[in-house]
């Protein structure tokens, strides 16, 4: 009589038969190494122990029919339209890049025509976003020539007082492009090369605008470049003072100070740039002859890793009935599952995507949320015991930018000290905030009536506390696999993170159980093994949606 492997509904609550799929095989005793498909009910198992693993798995699942599995990435260009002023000139010439003395004032008057190289920190192809924490684009560098400017546009140019500082933008130039020439600036010897080719040294990629200035400052004429000139004697880094903002022959990325520090803010340049603000044509205008088009995609990819679990026991130690739990068999087999299931879990919040030889033999391996985010994603540092309310939600205000992020599609998992710490904040509790802030300009204005809990819920059976913020309500779980990291924080946009099982050619590889491959009938050795087996990846993209606080 065949041996039941597992009761499913007496040790996980899930209703299933005791005949047929899991009871074995009565027909054929000698040949039960069987797969059974157990991808659906494995999903439903320590669901608050694996909340990262059950979301993603019911929200997202796409299988794949190839280990290496390539994925696109879309992004918008309007809002990636912006440059920096690197050198100005009333003639074709580049030869003013400075931000002090006579030499950085525009002097023409509205009504002529004044020429601007401009260049930017984005990169054309997919458009990729410089993102908080993460700022590696130096501004001028291969790939990122502002080509998006066309004849009849109209441009804001910012302009700073005179006798200001270089961090104050204080008014701003109007005008329309008359001409646009792409091309290279070298900075070195101002020389100007029209040919549409990589930047490299101290070349910059750049576009040379004619504009016609229709608005110009009274008395703020200098300009608020983001300059090169007289950079190692200060007051031309917008961040950081008195320091250089060259680096590796290019200007810092935004927000880089000349140390290599990473402001958490792209805010700091904000006021410095230039965009495009419409078009302007005359009437029985004819057709323009000129347009421009960026790569909106971009491509990467993922792997997937073999999860594999297997549990045996002999005959003997099957057939004694035990004290508290009489079926050892069914006790290890609930625990296999659970065991199984944790280590996707963990492997889709820690795994670091690549290859190695082990014994000879390569391994291959997926990526988890945590190393994604802290590799390209946003970056926020998190003290419990000095980061108050309003700090958090300046985090809030950048990370949820609309043109990237909406709160409803992102779920925050947090370790148990930081999941407690948000409950704290949001308890609509004076005392309890009060104790929460230690440092502050005050502790008392750092309550606030428009953080606060507004109740949980459940999402394919993972509970869910929903917090109420000015910039939407937060989806925040607990999750106990964070507690042993120096994450507090990982807040995942699910509509950029995939699970992929690797299924093509009729074969499906995602949670399969495997009964008796190995029995007394099939091998001669008196005991019985079954497995657990999980071919699949985590795949992530869009950086810019996804959060991690540390």
């Amino acid at each position: 009589m065949a041996t039941t492997p597992l009761a499913i509904s007496s040790v996980t609550g899930l209703s299933e038969p005791q005949s047929g799929l899991y009871a074995g095989s009565d027909k054929s005793t000698g040949d039960m190494r069987r797969r059974f498909d157990f991808s659906d009910r494995f999903s439903e198992l320590a669901v608050n122990q694996t909340p990262f693993f059950r979301l993603v798995s019911q929200i997202a699942k796409s299988p794949t029919d190839d280990p290496a599995f390539k994925y696109a990435e879309k992004r918008q260009s309007w809002h990636k339209r912006h440059s920096y002023v690197i050198a100005h000139n009333a003639s074709a010439t580049a030869n003013n890049y400075g931000e002090s003395g006579s030499d950085a004032t525009v002097s023409t008057a509205a009504g002529t025509a004044h020429y601007f190289w401009v260049a930017s920190d984005t990169s054309y192809k997919g458009n990729i976003q410089n993102i908080i924490g993460q700022y590696d684009t130096k501004v001028g560098a291969a790939g990122t020539r502002p080509q998006h400017y066309l004849p009849k546009q109209m441009v804001r140019i910012p302009s700073r007082a005179a006798s200001g500082t270089h961090f104050t933008s204080s008014d701003y130039f109007i005008g329309q492009i008359e001409e646009v020439v792409l091309g290279n600036l070298d900075t070195s010897d101002g020389s100007w090369d029209t040919e549409d080719t990589d930047a490299t040294g101290t070349e910059f990629e750049s576009a040379r605008l004619k504009v016609m200035l229709t608005r110009v400052p009274s008395s703020d004429k200098e300009m608020s470049s983001y300059s090169v000139s007289g950079a190692t004697t200060g007051g031309n880094n917008p961040v950081t003072t008195n320091a250089s903002v060259i680096s590796d022959g290019k200007l810092a990325a935004v927000g880089e100070s000349a140390t290599g520090a990473k402001d958490t803010g792209a805010a700091a340049l904000a006021p410095f740039q230039v965009h495009t603000i419409g078009s302007s044509y005359e009437e029985g205008s004819s057709l323009l002859g000129q347009t421009w088009k960026d790569e909106p995609y971009s491509t990467s990819y993922g792997q997937t890793q073999i999860f594999r679990d297997e549990f045996g026991m002999t005959n003997t130690s099957r057939a004694t009935v035990l004290k508290f739990e009489p079926n050892e068999w069914a006790r290890v087999w609930k625990d296999k599952l659970i065991e199984h299931k944790w280590n996707m879990e963990m492997a889709g919040l820690f795994g670091v995507q690549g290859s190695a030889t082990v014994d000879s033999n390569t391994h291959y391996y997926t990526q988890g949320a945590a190393d994604f985010c802290l590799r390209a994603g946003n970056i926020f540092p998190l003290t419990h015991s000095t980061k108050s309310t309003d700090d958090f939600l300046e985090d809030m205000s950048k990370f949820l930018d609309p043109r990237y992020n909406n709160a409803n599609a992102t779920v925050f998992f947090c370790d148990t000290a930081t999941y407690n710490w948000l409950l704290k904040l949001g308890s609509g509790d004076h005392s309890a905030l009060l104790a929460n802030v230690v440092s502050g300009p005050s502790a008392a204005n750092n309550f606030r009536y428009d953080f606060a809990v507004a109740g949980k819920k459940s999402l394919f059976g993972v509970d869910l506390t929903q917090i109420s913020t000015p910039y939407g309500d937060i989806n925040v779980s607990r999750n106990i696999a964070l507690d042993s990291s120096v994450i507090k924080i990982l807040a995942i946009n699910m509509n950029y993170v995939k699970y992929r099982p690797l299924v093509g050619n009729g074969i499906n590889r995602d949670t399969a159980i495997y009964v008796g491959v190995q029995t007394l009938e099939n091998s001669g050795v008196d005991k019985r093994v079954d497995m657990i087996l999980t071919e699949a990846g985590f795949e992530f993209k869009m950086p810019e949606a996804h959060a991690v606080w540390k």
